[in-house]
């Protein structure tokens, strides 16, 4: 008889904490092979679309100059971009225009990614399946950092080679990119310390999104008071302290550097201190009986949500009422730029400047409006996935009443989010230019004429859910063609029956433009169809 002796696991102790670490990087990157393309491209998008409008658009003398002296003397601009701090050249402009902005976005990136491959991987207990192999304990942690360094690596990565082809000088691209990448990893470990402190994704995501908030709040109060100091408070206002293309303050790269060492290492400490699904704050008791108010699924949904539509909304008061603040004097800040009033009239498709301005912020506000209605229609998947969802339909509720009352609650938040941006935008155009009452209404019809594009790839979404739930995820990728065909589409001069792919390309021209309820009742249409088709596949398929 022979005896076969085999050979122990390597133990996950002290020392092999991070064992598995490179096989959770490769498998996370896997699952992130729709999410992060779509990031990656749209932030790479706004650079490129920045840099070619200040490049070509701003080529007469003195144009530049013109424009940045009108944004440094506009308070509610500043507080929204921070001031120019290179007014004499496209690419310091153009630094100007995605510093702050888009510092905050690879902050948001970053978070998701991070608390999305820590926490909810804990909450699903899909790393307790995958924690019984040989993988350490510090990990899951390490590997969704390294997935965001990836991810704010390859960005600023793109972003300096953008910069650089439009002949931007190096130093300052360098710069830029770094800037980026800095911010990003402040945020992520932001996340990785949050995710130790909260026990749900929800929770995590939604303490370091406040903290992020925070900061955009405190730059721009930096950047717009006599209080400059507060902008050495906040992450996003040390991204514009390297100030690519003027005179590039390299030190202040380390403070982004030095902030992720300690939240690193507090993320670690806490680990410790913590069991595997466990936060550092533990949830009290509910309730034994649910309220009255959550004794439907409508309820069930709403009490998910609340939170989401609330964040998003706040965002969308501030920047409306930013955006209604500068657009009576958008053609002081255009100058006497021919190219670049073509080109924004192009975008608005609209010949009266201010119009055209207003139509093209209201687009911009649908695209982010559908992220929002896409982020609602994969919470059905989430709670799917989760296996959450069973157990509702042991009880008394339906596939699709328990669907449809998902969908509901994210349709009525579309809703409430470009009401608020209508009544923000109209509001404060209308008190800016002397004409509350002519304005307001206008502006606020503008901004619902965006609903039923937003319902189309709400719709998409929803039938990839109910066909390919695997695939649901492709939403973010339709939104991305969308963002591409309105950015980048009038810019690069594509055929109309490429651009009629985008439901955005068939909205009213308004304001200003001549009204016409087809296009909305046929994208309405196409969009209860859509969801129509998704909701019957998922009544008829396996649950999971």
């Amino acid at each position: 008889m022979t005896a076969v002796t085999l050979a122990p696991a390597p133990a996950a102790g002290e020392g092999g904490r991070l064992a598995g670490t490179g096989m959770l990087v490769k498998m996370w990157l896997r699952r992130d092979r729709i999410m992060l393309p779509a990031w990656i491209y749209a932030l790479t998008a706004l650079v490129s679309s920045s840099m070619y409008s200040f490049r070509t658009g701003y080529d007469e003398p003195g144009a530049l100059e013109k424009f940045a002296r009108g944004i440094n003397d506009n308070p509610s601009t500043k507080a929204m971009y921070g001031p120019v701090l290179n007014e004499h050249t496209a690419s310091g402009v153009a630094a100007w225009q995605t510093g702050a902005t888009g510092a905050a976005l690879v902050g948001l990136m970053c978070v998701l990614l991070v608390v999305r491959h820590s926490r909810a991987e804990e909450e699903t207990g899909r790393l307790e399946l995958v924690g019984a192999g040989v993988v350490g304990r510090r990990a899951p942690l390490t590997a969704a950092l390294l997935v965001a360094a990836t991810a704010a690596g390859t960005l600023a990565v793109l972003a300096t080679a953008v910069m650089i082809a439009f002949g931007a000088p190096a130093a300052g691209a360098v710069a830029f990119g770094l800037a980026w990448f800095g911010a990003g990893m402040v945020f992520a470990g932001v996340a990785a310390v949050t995710a130790q402190v909260a026990q749900t994704s929800r929770l995590a995501n939604g303490l370091a999104l406040a903290v992020l908030g925070t900061g955009f709040l405190l730059r721009g109060l930096g950047d717009v008071g006599s209080a400059h100091w507060l902008a050495w408070l906040s992450p996003i206002g040390w991204a514009q302290r390297v100030r690519p293309y003027a005179d590039e303050q390299w030190a202040a790269l380390a403070l982004p550097l030095v902030a992720f060492a300690l939240l690193a290492a507090a993320a670690y400490a806490l680990i410790e201190r913590r069991d595997l699904g466990a936060g550092i704050l533990a949830p009290g008791p509910g309730p034994s009986r649910a309220a009255p108010s959550l004794r439907t699924p409508l309820a069930l949904a709403w009490r998910l949500q609340r939170g989401s539509l609330v964040g998003w909304s706040a965002g969308f008061l501030v920047y409306g009422l930013a955006i209604g603040g500068i657009a009576d004097g958008v053609s002081d800040l255009v100058g006497d730029s021919d190219s670049t009033l073509k080109s924004l009239r192009e975008l608005g498709r609209q010949d009266d400047i201010v119009d055209a301005f207003l139509s093209t912020a209201m687009g911009l506000m649908a695209l982010l409006t559908a992220a929002y209605a896409v982020q609602g229609v994969l919470r059905l998947r989430a709670e799917e996935a989760g296996q959450r969802l069973e157990p509702v339909l042991a009880t008394g509720v339906g596939r699709l009443r328990w669907a449809v009352s998902q969908l509901a609650v994210t349709v009525a938040g579309t809703v409430v989010m470009l009401a608020l941006t209508g009544l923000a935008v109209g509001s404060a155009h209308g008190l800016r230019s002397g004409d509350l009452g002519g304005q307001l209404p206008r502006v606020f019809g503008a901004a619902l004429a965006q609903l039923p594009a937003v319902w189309v790839v709400a719709g998409v979404t929803v039938l990839l859910f109910g066909l390919l739930p695997r695939a649901a995820q492709a939403g973010w990728g339709v939104l991305a063609v969308c963002l591409m065909l309105g950015q980048m589409g009038p810019v690069l001069k594509l055929p109309q029956p490429v651009m009629d792919v985008s439901p955005f390309t068939h909205t009213p021209n308004v304001p200003g433009g001549t009204f016409s309820p087809l296009p909305l009742v046929s994208l309405t249409a196409v969009a209860l169809a859509a969801s129509a088709a998704g909701l019957l596949a998922f009544r008829r398929r396996d649950i999971g």
